[in-house]
Parts: C-alpha cells; sequence; structure tokens
C-alpha cells in the first residue's frame, strides 16, 4: 500500500511584547499557561534609561515563567532621538517609542519570527484599555495580535501585583513609589504633570537631567517646545519642566495631578 507523506504540524510561536510591567508579566504568564514555554519569546525593548530595579524584575520573572528574556536596543535612549529627530517628544507624540521599540522589535521579527501564520504577538493592555486593540492590530499588520488582559477574568493592576507578590516577586520600585507604569525610569514624555512632580521628589537627578534636555531641545530648535502642556485659564500653551520646577517649589497649589497620562509604546508604528 502506499501513503501519502503529510507536513508535519507548525509549531506556532507565541511572542509577548515585554515592557517589565505588570501587565507584560500578566500576560506571559497566561500565554504559557496555555501554550507552555516552548516557542514563547519574551521580546524587551531597551530605551536605556530604565530604572535599575526593571531589569532585576525582569530576571526574577524571567526566572519564574521558565523563559529568557529576549533583549533588543537601538543604542540610543529617547533625549538622542529627539535631537535626530529634531522634535520635541511630548504628552501628545512620542517618536522614541516608534524608534526605541517598535521598530527594534519588527526587526527582529522579521529576522526571527515564523511566518505571519504562525506567530502571534501578545500585547500586555487590559480590558481598561480596548479601546487602544484597534490601533495597536492595525499598527503590527501582517502579524497576528492577541490581548489576553482584556478578556475576562478582568483584574486590575493592584490585583496583578498581588499575585505577582504571591507568585515570590517583588514590586517593581517605580510601582512601589507611586508610578503608574514601569518604564523609562519614571522619565517617559507621555507621563503628564503629575508623574513630572513624583519624578522631581524621589528622583531629582533624573529630572534635572530631562530638564537639561528639554532645555538643549528648545534652543537646538529655537522653539517654544515642551515636553508637557500647561491648561490654566482656558488655554493651553508650553510648560517646560523648570517652569514646572519652580511651580512646585513656589505655587504647588497650581499643579494639576490629575493629569497623569498612559504609556502606550507598543501601539504600533504608526505611533
Amino acid at each position: 500500500m502506499t501513503t501519502t507523506p503529510t507536513d508535519p504540524p507548525v509549531s506556532k510561536q507565541h511572542i509577548v511584547m515585554w515592557s517589565g510591567g505588570i501587565t507584560s508579566w500578566a500576560t506571559a504568564r497566561h500565554v504559557i499557561a496555555e501554550h507552555g514555554t516552548h516557542n514563547v519569546t519574551l521580546l524587551f525593548a531597551d530605551t536605556l534609561i530604565e530604572d535599575e530595579d526593571l531589569y532585576a524584575f525582569n530576571e526574577a520573572a524571567s526566572a519564574q515563567l521558565g523563559v529568557p528574556i529576549t533583549r533588543v536596543a537601538d543604542g540610543r535612549d529617547p533625549w538622542q532621538v529627539f535631537e535626530d529627530k529634531r522634535w520635541l517628544g511630548n504628552t501628545r507624540i512620542a517618536q522614541c517609542s516608534h524608534a526605541l521599540k517598535q521598530e527594534p522589535c519588527r526587526d527582529w521579527l522579521n529576522a526571527n519570527a515564523g511566518s505571519f501564520a504562525e506567530t502571534t504577538l501578545y500585547v500586555g493592555i487590559d480590558w481598561t484599555e480596548t479601546e487602544r486593540l484597534p490601533a495597536i492590530v492595525r499598527g503590527w499588520a501582517p502579524w497576528t495580535v492577541d490581548a489576553p488582559l482584556t478578556r475576562p477574568p478582568y483584574r486590575d493592576k493592584a490585583q496583578l501585583r498581588a499575585e505577582a507578590r504571591a507568585a515570590g516577586l517583588i514590586d517593581p520600585r517605580l510601582y512601589r513609589l507611586g508610578f503608574a507604569h514601569n518604564n523609562c525610569g519614571g522619565m517617559c514624555v507621555k507621563g503628564g504633570q503629575a508623574q513630572w512632580v513624583r519624578l522631581l521628589e524621589v528622583f531629582p537627578e533624573r529630572y534635572a537631567r530631562a530638564e537639561r534636555a528639554e532645555a538643549k531641545m528648545r534652543a537646538l530648535l529655537g522653539k517654544d517646545v515642551s515636553i508637557l502642556r500647561d491648561r490654566q485659564g482656558g488655554t493651553t500653551k508650553p510648560l517646560t519642566l523648570a517652569a514646572l520646577r519652580r511651580r512646585i517649589e513656589e505655587q504647588p497649589d497650581q499643579l494639576d495631578l490629575f493629569d497623569e497620562g498612559g504609556c502606550g509604546c507598543f501601539t504600533g508604528l504608526a505611533a
């Protein structure tokens, strides 16, 4: 009897877009629970201004999950990207995420991932951010994108952090200090006034570095540009980090502590 050979089953690849934050850990845990550790990659794009504790969390989480971290890096930090692009990143447009996260990750995918049909990318947005998902899917096309935390059972970040602690992990330092995101050492340009007020309080040297970088960009461009915006009086105008620092020192009652933005670094290449 003659038999016809069949192709071996396709081995699916599962790529978790790893940020070092709690939702990327929870996403990876979900993927590994469903598919095992085989053919799972934790893809981490290093911006070179991360908090030192993020790397410790990465190492501990990698050991706990049983999957190594795959690190990619452009080689520049956000401040260098802003100079090269001649555009200061701000709360609305942050080309640093494109250059330092999305492009290095896409380069790695093109070189190392399987075919589009064989590979799924997993992003760590949760059920409170579902409006972002269509842009993420478009941005990473033609790769298939999944966001497990947008589906039940719904848990907030506090619950996920508690679950990580129960698994033997120590909370990343930025969370313990009150930052909403464990990225860019607390210096994310999309973070809003509340984040920068907190940064000046707990990491004044980082604030000073960012303030100098912003001043350098203003001189380079010869324009009244800034990372933050001032909405006092019903009009929107630039708010430099130097001006915010003076306001913190002299007029703390004038601070907009409800202005705390979100990290959208893996939204897609069109960010």
